[in-house]
């Protein structure tokens, strides 16, 4: 399975070093239409998109991944963002509709 990186060209392109292939986005709604398009490549297990993009389409997010398992989704600070606070207690309550 392969791993994709989503977000701005610093936070793509930390992952490509790395061997992530990535997608450069500038709007949230570019990433949520990118992230739909991978929700159907099946050889695309997660999916790591930038905290600062990801904020915007949250709740899209939340509905993907209440719908399938996979590809995970997982939104990772970008950088020199400033550190924030999860509550994965809701979050979990929220994925899971309850």
């Amino acid at each position: 399975m392969r791993i994709m990186a989503v977000g701005s060209r610093i936070f793509v392109t930390s992952f490509q070093l790395a061997g992530v292939e990535g997608i450069k986005v500038e709007l949230s709604s570019e990433a949520l239409q990118h992230i739909n398009s991978l929700d159907t490549a099946s050889d695309v297990g997660l999916v790591l998109i930038s905290e600062d993009i990801g904020k915007e389409i949250r709740n899209q997010l939340t509905s993907i991944r209440a719908k399938r398992p996979i590809p995970l989704i997982f939104e990772l600070p970008a950088p020199g963002s400033i550190k924030e606070n999860v509550d994965y207690r809701a979050l979990l309550k929220q994925i899971l509709g309850v």
